[in-house]
């Protein structure tokens, strides 16, 4: 199976591989960024068209649509991976960092699914891949921008299935666990108040931990594959969980009811 794919975030991390990974399956991709004069790699690919779309600005999401199917004709699939992560103590984060991260992950992701509906609805065929996050099943401690939307993600996934399949339009969810990638420089806001002190040992131990998960990172390469896999999928499976970390801690929450998980996450993080 090939196609034309967009595929949105592809400046760098787990975009800029399914990009590549695509491209180098014989599709052609559209490959979209906010800021896509400054590209340089993706650009030399043959089949590969670089263009803005930035998930906030609604007329970008259609200016990319419409430059995509006046290169290739068509689109067969979307990949929403434009994405960012605000963490922090709820109560030290700004009003415009809670928008910022529902308008990017969640708004933004469903803006360009709309923007593309038509398109597969004519066709009775498209494929939409939402990349959530294995903290779209779990939740931890400081996340809770990043975990709302996430799990916002997939709630706007299971229910978009149902509308889409009689049409021929199938829905996918990544669940990828920790990237090595620059998310947490480029991609990544953290707000905090050392002057509250009561949250202060909190943060500590959910540092800690995540310091501790960054020695069983993913590869973007190795999650572009699962996308890959998700994309080409023809059954009806919903989701598909990527990375090993993932996988390990997925099948704990799913072994186990709130209370023991939540028993055990709060040890790891120091809370006893």
């Amino acid at each position: 199976m090939t196609g034309t794919i967009l595929i949105t975030g592809t400046s760098s991390g787990l975009g800029r591989a399914t990009a590549k990974l695509f491209q180098a399956k014989g599709w052609n991709v559209i490959a979209t960024m906010r800021d896509p004069a400054s590209e340089t790699e993706l650009t030399q690919l043959a089949n590969t068209l670089v263009t803005r779309l930035d998930v906030q600005d609604a007329v970008s999401i259609t200016a990319a649509v419409v430059a995509g199917l006046a290169a290739f004709g068509r689109i067969d699939a979307l990949v929403n991976n434009a994405g960012y992560g605000a963490y922090g103590p709820l109560e030290t984060t700004p009003l415009k960092s809670i928008r910022r991260q529902y308008d990017v992950n969640v708004l933004g992701l469903m803006a360009t699914t709309k923007a593309l509906l038509p398109h597969f609805r004519a066709n009775r065929s498209g494929t939409i891949v939402n990349i959530s996050s294995m903290g779209g099943r779990i939740a931890f401690p400081t996340g809770t921008l990043y975990h709302g939307t996430k799990f916002a993600v997939e709630g706007f996934s299971e229910a978009l299935q149902y509308e889409l399949a009689p049409i021929g339009i199938r829905v996918k969810i990544v669940q990828p666990g920790m990237i090595n990638t620059d998310f947490s420089g480029r991609s990544f806001e953290y707000n905090n108040d050392p002057a509250l002190v009561e949250y202060q040992p909190l943060i500590q131990g959910m540092g800690d931990l995540v310091s501790s998960m960054k020695e069983h990172t993913s590869s973007p390469e190795a999650i572009a594959e699962v996308v890959y896999e998700a994309t080409t999928d023809e059954s009806d499976r919903l989701r598909f969980i990527a990375g090993a970390d993932a996988e390990r801690f997925l099948a704990a929450r799913d072994a186990s009811d709130d209370a023991e998980f939540f028993a055990a996450l709060k040890a790891r993080v120091g809370m006893v």
